[in-house]
């Protein structure tokens, strides 16, 4: 269980261990959100696709990519059913509408894992922002009894 610290009491350098630490999970917590949103954007491309697939396609000529950058060709011969990669080297056939229904879930699935991601994220950085606050106070503390023992000891 998370205990509650507050960041008035700490030394400069506890709270400059919590800014790195916060940074960490800030960042841990953007590339989360950012490769959930590769994932996302790659099914909403597979659910676009599938529009491509209507009877007025079927027998065309199209490139069939073997690597991403070498193609054969080939001929749109079925647009009744696909092949899915549903993860691990696995594929499954699906109809056209099945497919479409898959994405759909899969798309949704993405975005409700971001949508609890982002609360953490914003307060992780509210977190990050009272501690940075906190240090530039402690510094200018720290400055302004430097500057009132010089000029102390001077007189």
């Amino acid at each position: 269980m998370a205990q509650t610290v507050n960041v008035g009491e700490l030394t400069l350098p506890q709270l400059e261990l919590l800014k790195g630490q916060l940074d960490q999970e800030v960042e841990f917590l953007s590339s989360s959100i950012a490769q959930l949103k590769v994932v996302q954007t790659k099914y909403v491309e597979a659910k676009d696709c599938l529009n491509v697939l209507n009877k007025s396609n079927e027998g065309k000529d199209l490139l069939v990519p073997l690597t991403s950058s070498m193609y054969v060709p080939g001929k749109l011969s079925d647009v009744e059913r696909v092949l899915i990669d549903v993860g691990t080297g696995y594929y499954v056939e699906k109809t056209a509408d099945d497919a479409r229904d898959f994405f759909k879930r899969k798309i949704d699935f993405l975005t409700k894992q971001m949508e609890k991601i982002q609360p953490a994220l914003q307060e992780k950085h509210a977190m990050k922002q009272a501690v940075v606050e906190m240090m530039s106070q402690k510094i200018q503390q720290l400055t302004a009894l430097g500057a009132a023992q010089g000029a102390t000891t001077k007189a």
